[in-house]
């Protein structure tokens, strides 16, 4: 089946969520329409929890799809510094995935990317938020999907810079 894995930046600015939202759901609702059925996606506070929470609304409409957690390293240590009301959008999400795979049993140095590594090897297609930074993990995702062939889609734009 075919399948689309999401990176991006864990900080978006509050006044662009909604715009960038309703582009995510248009555009999955395009890609479901094309075939595409597993989505995977980090478990990481910002890009990755409004792609997880926007599939899991669209499987009310389409109960075929699923959503798919790569997670770097077990929840409680992934979310050890976060706030309280992360943690429980992340709880959420985490009782509404279809299926997590959790690559390290504790948080490594190297956890963050090999579940990079993960999404790639497992997506057909790579949907991004990303602004060109060399220095952060969604650009080494997307390089991994560019160099593995990958198509990538971008929903960065400049009026929603960081």
């Amino acid at each position: 089946m075919p399948s689309i894995c999401f990176t991006g930046h864990r900080f978006i600015k509050k006044d662009i969520i909604e715009n960038l939202k309703q582009r995510l759901y248009s555009r999955l609702e395009e890609m479901i329409s094309q075939g595409y059925t597993d989505f995977y996606a980090g478990g990481a506070i910002g890009f990755d929890t409004l792609c997880a929470e926007a599939v899991i609304s669209l499987k009310e409409k389409y109960p075929h799809i699923k959503l798919n957690l790569v997670l770097p390293c077990p929840p409680s240590e992934q979310t050890l510094n976060w706030k309280v009301s992360d943690r429980k959008r992340y709880s959420d999400t985490l009782s509404r995935a279809d299926n997590i795979e959790i690559i390290s049993p504790h948080y490594t140095n190297s956890c963050m990317l090999e579940r990079n590594k993960q999404l790639v090897a497992c997506a057909d297609y790579c949907i991004c938020f990303y602004d060109s930074r060399r220095q952060s993990g969604t650009g080494q995702t997307v390089r991994l999907a560019l160099k593995k062939n990958i198509p990538v889609e971008n929903l960065f734009t400049q009026e929603n810079a960081l």
